[in-house]
C-alpha cells in the first residue's frame, strides 16, 4: 500500500467536503487560565455518528469500485470505527459487517447496528478481531481496518486541516492515541503546513504500548488494556502509523481514567460539551500540565463523544 502524505489528506478533505461535518473549535477562558496557555478544542464529538472516524471511514469506502461495493465491507471495532463505517456504508447503499466485543459500550453496539450493519461479537481477551474479519471477508468483502490503512490516516488528519485553516497560528497539536490513526493523519496534516508544529499523542496509563514501543523503537504487542478508554484498548501500534509517529511526533504521554474523569467533568461542567472517556485523553493530559507547553498556543482534538447518559454520569460524578 502507498504511503499517506500530506497531498492525501488534501485529496481526503475535498471527499469529505459537504459530507462530514466542519466542526466547530471551541475555547475556555477558565481552561487558558488553567494551563496558562490558549487552548482551542477541536470537537470531534459533534462529527456525523459523533468522532473523527467517520471521516476515515467514508474517505476509504467512497473510493471503492461498484463491484466491490456490492460485495460489501467488513469492519473491526469497539464502537466509534464501527458507526462510522456503518455510516459510510448506509450513505453509499453498501452492506457492511462490523466485529465488535462482546463488552463494547452497549449504546455503540446498538448505535451501529441502528445504522444498518450486522454485528459479529467475540471476546477480546480470547480471540483476535483481525483473524475473525479477515475470515469473513473471504467472500469477497473489503476489509476496512480502524486504523492501519492510508486512506484511514488521510481521512483522519482532515480533522487538523480544519483546525489549523481557523487557527492557523497553533504551536502545539495534541490529540489521543489509540493504533494511531489519529495522531499519524494528524502529523501529515500539521507538518505539511508547518513543521514548526510540535506534535503530542496522549494514552491511558493502562495501555501505554505506542509510548513502549517508541522508547524501544520497535512496534510492542501488550494485553488488552484494562481502562475505561474503551476507544485506546489497542494493543500495539499499526504497520503503517507506528513509522510515521515515530518520524514526526514529540511525545507521547500518558493518563489515569481517574483523569480522564476530570478532563470529561470539567469540559461539561465548564463547555457544556460531552465527551467519553478516550476523547478526553488530550484534554487531561494538558490540563495535568503533562506536556511542555505552557504559554504556547495548543490545539486539542477532542475524538469523540459517543457515551451512555448512564455511564457518563457514574463517570463524572
Amino acid at each position: 500500500m502507498k504511503a499517506p502524505s500530506f497531498s492525501s489528506v488534501q485529496a481526503a478533505a475535498e471527499r469529505l467536503r459537504g459530507v462530514a461535518h466542519r466542526t466547530p473549535v471551541l475555547t475556555s477562558r477558565t481552561l487558558d487560565e488553567l494551563v496558562g496557555s490558549s487552548v482551542f478544542l477541536k470537537c470531534e464529538n459533534f462529527q456525523r455518528m459523533g468522532a473523527f472516524k467517520f471521516r476515515g471511514a467514508y474517505n476509504r469506502i467512497v473510493q471503492l469500485d461498484a463491484q466491490a461495493r456490492a460485495r460489501g465491507v467488513v469492519a473491526f471495532s469497539s464502537g466509534n470505527h464501527a458507526q462510522g463505517v456503518a455510516l459510510a456504508c448506509k450513505l453509499l447503499g453498501i452492506p457492511a459487517t462490523i466485529v465488535m466485543p462482546s463488552d463494547a459500550p452497549a449504546s455503540k453496539t446498538a448505535a451501529t447496528r441502528d445504522l444498518g450493519a450486522e454485528i459479529v461479537t467475540y471476546d477480546r481477551h480470547k480471540s483476535h478481531r483481525a483473524e475473525i474479519a479477515q475470515e469473513l471477508c473471504k467472500g469477497g468483502a473489503t476489509l476496512v481496518p480502524p486504523f492501519d490503512d492510508p486512506e484511514i490516516v488521510a481521512g483522519a488528519g482532515t480533522a487538523a486541516l480544519e483546525l489549523l485553516a481557523d487557527v492557523p497560528d497553533i504551536d502545539v497539536i495534541v490529540t489521543p492515541v489509540g493504533g494511531g490513526g489519529l495522531l499519524s493523519g494528524t502529523a501529515l496534516a500539521a507538518h505539511g503546513i508547518n513543521s514548526a508544529i510540535d506534535l503530542h499523542g496522549v494514552e491511558p496509563e493502562a495501555g501505554n504500548d505506542f509510548q513502549q514501543s517508541l522508547e524501544r523503537g520497535e512496534i510492542v504487542q501488550t494485553d488488552v488494556p484494562k481502562t475505561i478508554a474503551d476507544g485506546l484498548q489497542t494493543t500495539a501500534p499499526g504497520e503503517i502509523t507506528f513509522p510515521i509517529v515515530r518520524s514526526h511526533v514529540k511525545s507521547i504521554v500518558t493518563v489515569s481514567d481517574g483523569q480522564l474523569c476530570e478532563a470529561m467533568r470539567f469540559a461539561f461542567e465548564r463547555m457544556k460539551i460531552v465527551i467519553e472517556p478516550s476523547g478526553a485523553a488530550a484534554l487531561a493530559a494538558v490540563m495535568q500540565r503533562k506536556l511542555p507547553a505552557q504559554g504556547k498556543r495548543i490545539g486539542i482534538v477532542i475524538s469523540g463523544g459517543n457515551i451512555d447518559a448512564g455511564r457518563f454520569a457514574s463517570l463524572t460524578a
